[in-house]
C-alpha cells in the first residue's frame, strides 16, 4: 500500500474519531443532562451527599470510593505500560524521521500514528492518575464522622472531589478506547476506519442515558 493511501487511511480514522467527539460537544451543549457522563456526575454528588446526611455511613463510603480508587489505578497501569511500549516501538522510527533532510520526507503515515497512539495513552495516564488523586482526598473526607465539624467544612470539596474523579476516570478509559482504531490503522491502514466507525458505535451507546431519571 502506498505512503499516500496509508495517510488517507490514517487521516480517515482521525476524522471519525474527532467527528463524533465535536458531535458529543455539541449535543452536549443542548441536552447535557441526556448525556450519561453529565447524569453520573450528578449521581456521584448525590451520593455523597447523602452519606453526608447519614450517620455510621462512613465506613461504606470509604469502602466504595477505595473500589472507584482501585479502578482508576488499573487504569493508569494499563496506560503506562501501554506508553512505555509504544516509546520503545516509535523511538527509533523517530530518531531516523528527526535525523532525515528534509525532516518531512522521514514522516510516515506509521510514525504519526504511533505518535498519535503516545498522546492517547499518555492523556489516559494523566486523566487516572487525577483521579486517583481527587477518590484518595475525597476518602479522607468521606472518612471524617457524619456531623462533626471538620466534615461540614469539607462536605463541599468533597463534592467536587467525587464528581472531578468521576469525570476524570470516565476519560481515562474513553482514552483507552480510543487506542484501538489506532492500533487497528498501524497493523493495516484500511482496517483504521473500520475499526473507528466500531468504537464510535460503541461509544454512542455508552454516551446515550439508558433509562433517564437523573433530575437534571
Amino acid at each position: 500500500m502506498s505512503n499516500t493511501t496509508a495517510w488517507l487511511a490514517a487521516l480517515a480514522t482521525v476524522a471519525i474519531l474527532v467527528s463524533y467527539e465535536v458531535a458529543l460537544a455539541l449535543w452536549h451543549r443542548r441536552r447535557p443532562g441526556r448525556l450519561a457522563r453529565t447524569a453520573h456526575a450528578v449521581l456521584r454528588e448525590e451520593w455523597f451527599d447523602a452519606v453526608s446526611a447519614q450517620k455510621g455511613s462512613e465506613i461504606l463510603a470509604v469502602q466504595t470510593l477505595r473500589n472507584s480508587l482501585m479502578s482508576a489505578t488499573m487504569t493508569a497501569s494499563t496506560a503506562v505500560l501501554g506508553l512505555m511500549g509504544t516509546v520503545t516501538l516509535a523511538a527509533p522510527s523517530l530518531r531516523a524521521s528527526v535525523g532525515a533532510a528534509p525532516w518531512t520526507s522521514g514522516f510516515t503515515a506509521r510514525l504519526a500514528l504511533e505518535l498519535a497512539l503516545m498522546t492517547l495513552l499518555f492523556a489516559s495516564l494523566a486523566s487516572s492518575v487525577m483521579a486517583v488523586r481527587y477518590y484518595n482526598h475525597a476518602g479522607f473526607i468521606a472518612a471524617t464522622p457524619v456531623g462533626s465539624e471538620a466534615r461540614h467544612c469539607w462536605s463541599d470539596a468533597g463534592r467536587v472531589y467525587v464528581r472531578r474523579a468521576g469525570i476524570l476516570y470516565s476519560w481515562g478509559l474513553r482514552h483507552l478506547i480510543l487506542v484501538a482504531p489506532i492500533l487497528a490503522s498501524m497493523v493495516h491502514p484500511a482496517a483504521g476506519p473500520v475499526a473507528a466507525l466500531c468504537v464510535v458505535a460503541v461509544l454512542v451507546s455508552f454516551d446515550r442515558l439508558q433509562n433517564h431519571t437523573s433530575r437534571t
